[in-house]
């Protein structure tokens, strides 16, 4: 019995060891109370059998062990928690300061559209409205400069044609538009072998020229371009300008001065179907009035009658001459 005892008294003494042991952190379970076996009858028993001085001093001493082993746990679990909550503050204030870092590092981003932004935008917006009126206003009066200069202008419907050619007169000489300034001019472009318009034109061109001197006294210089030069020679020009006026003067030359002649007065001319060494050449059917310096007054087409001829060149040469 003294032996059970005995145990179970270090075995409680263990376990309160041990509970006095455990951190401070988790408090320590409780003890299961007093077995109903381990009453004062049992302890009587248990005094009995240890002596009283004995297990008082045995008490003692496991009690100063107890009290000193609790106090160095004690210490020792304080220490360890202000270790850890030191441990905690710095890895806070790490972190923090960490954090404050990473967070210096990033960009500050503000809103989608900040104010100045939105300022320059709109004095961008404003300047473009600005420009764009200013060019508009700008384009508006040379529109209207433009136009006044063309209202006002000598030259106002006065079309591109005319200018110098090199050629060969019905008498052999070699002429240019410089022979005939100084003299009013009606040029008509044509061929020899031209079987009914070209004579017919001709006929109109010299009554017409009769019938303006007449009217008002103003004499003009006929003249005929051939546009066949393989055909139309300087003897065949000859004898062709004779049937028509006096002074129809006719004009031929190589293929290269005729081309370059009915470019300058802007006359189409082309070779149509050839048989043998009999053709015809297609070509504009028009008469131009030259002015004494050899520039463009007007052209007349093949609906004007001898009439509307004279009277239209007459016109155009009162008006010419009121400008002077």
């Amino acid at each position: 019995m003294a032996s059970v005892l005995s145990r179970n008294a270090r075995r409680f003494i263990y376990f309160r060891f041990l509970g006095q042991c455990r951190p401070s952190v988790l408090p320590p379970p409780p003890l299961p109370s007093p077995s109903p076996a381990f009453d004062n009858r049992n302890l009587s028993l248990f005094c009995s059998v240890v002596p009283v001085d004995v297990g008082v001093h045995s008490m003692w001493t496991y009690q100063r062990f107890l009290s000193s082993a609790s106090a160095s746990t004690g210490t020792v679990s304080s220490e360890t928690s202000g270790k850890a909550e030191d441990t905690k503050s710095d890895g806070g204030e790490k972190s923090g300061d960490s954090q404050q870092d990473s967070d210096a590092g990033k960009p500050v981003r503000g809103g989608p559209v900040s104010w100045l932004s939105f300022l320059l935008l709109m004095a961008t917006g404003v300047g473009i409205i600005l420009y764009y009126d200013r060019e508009k206003k700008r384009h508006i009066e040379e529109i209207n400069k433009a136009s006044e200069a063309a209202k006002e202008g000598p030259s106002v419907g006065k079309a591109a044609i005319g200018g110098p050619f090199n050629l060969i007169n019905h008498d052999g000489k070699n002429v240019t538009e410089k022979d005939f300034v100084g003299n009013w001019t009606l040029i008509y472009f044509g061929f020899t072998h031209c079987p009914d318009i070209c004579p017919d034109e001709l006929q109109k061109l010299a009554a017409a020229v009769d019938k303006i001197k007449e009217k008002s006294g103003f004499e003009l210089v006929p003249v005929f371009i051939s546009v066949d030069p393989e055909r139309d020679t300087v003897e065949q020009v000859r004898e062709y300008v004779k049937e028509f006026h006096p002074k129809l003067i006719g004009l031929t030359g190589n293929p290269d001065e005729i081309k370059k002649a009915a470019r300058a007065y802007r006359v189409y001319y082309m070779k149509t179907a050839e048989e043998d060494s009999d053709y015809l050449v297609d070509h504009s059917i028009v008469m131009y009035l030259m002015d004494p310096r050899m520039e463009f007054v007007k052209f007349f087409g093949k609906n004007n009658d001898v009439e509307s001829l004279a009277d239209g060149i007459i016109k155009e040469i009162k008006q010419y001459k009121s400008k002077k």
